[in-house]
């Protein structure tokens, strides 16, 4: 689905919505553009540690940038079967709020500005997590909860992607050279509590247990288990993604 019609959907519901949140959500979910929406998301929900939020994102954020903050929307709130729909998602779902917290992040660090990156990063962390602003993520990840994920610096999340609380993407410390945090491939799963460390590779559409510990690279389409993780003999991706190669 396009991102103009997920915030079409968006504002449609943000339209019904409790009388009680139609202040915040005609300037939020009701405005006039994505960009201007997500920055004053942003600007209600990162505290102003360093910076105020809002207008560094209304003035940072590109259109990409918003339009991969409601494809993690749609990821969200489809694979959390979240009855009340995208609006939910929007108020009150912590992962996605933290994946839009770091797009506002990564796009600062990659346009030269680390210490406004940082400061988001400071900003964010009372949504429970932990994402350097470096990390690389792709669109459509589902992030549920978002409590106690950590990601450093060198990690790259591709594409639908779908995430526990507690994962770990870290480095083992012990790794030469700069690149030193896991690859997780397109459409790959993280149980809750998982704990990926070095520069590995997780395949696209491999599910990796929860509370495993993966030290080595795990193929594609293969689900592992375990401390050290290890393949199990049956393969089965939650969502039915990568079943057929």
């Amino acid at each position: 689905m396009s991102a103009e019609a997920t915030w079409r959907r968006l504002a449609a519901q943000a339209d019904q919505a409790p009388a009680p949140l139609a202040a915040a959500l005609a300037v939020t979910a009701g405005a006039a553009t994505p960009v201007a929406g997500i920055a004053a998301l942003l600007g209600r929900l990162l505290p102003p540690l360093w910076l105020e939020a809002g207008p560094l994102a209304a003035a940072t954020l590109t259109e990409a940038d918003a339009a991969a903050v409601l494809s993690d929307l749609e990821a969200i709130t489809a694979r959390n079967f979240e009855p009340s729909g995208l609006l939910g998602t929007w108020v009150g779902h912590r992962g996605f709020q933290m994946l839009a917290s770091h797009r506002l992040a990564h796009r600062l660090w990659t346009g030269g500005q680390p210490a406004l990156a940082m400061a988001v990063r400071s900003a964010a962390g009372y949504l429970g997590c932990d994402i350097h602003p470096a990390a690389r993520i792709g669109c459509g990840i589902f992030l549920d909860h978002g409590l106690g994920l950590v990601v450093g610096e060198t990690a790259v999340i591709e594409d639908d992607v779908s995430l526990w609380h507690g994962v770990t993407l870290g480095s083992t410390l012990m790794q030469a050279g700069a690149d030193r945090h896991p690859k997780i491939r397109r459409g790959a799963v993280l149980g809750a509590g998982a704990t990926l460390l070095g520069n590995i590779e997780v395949g696209a559409f491999a599910v990796v247990a929860a509370g495993s510990v993966v030290l080595a690279d795990v193929p594609p389409r293969t689900t592992v288990a375990g401390h050290p993780a290890r393949p199990k003999p049956r393969h089965r991706h939650p969502y039915g993604l990568g079943e057929t190669p």
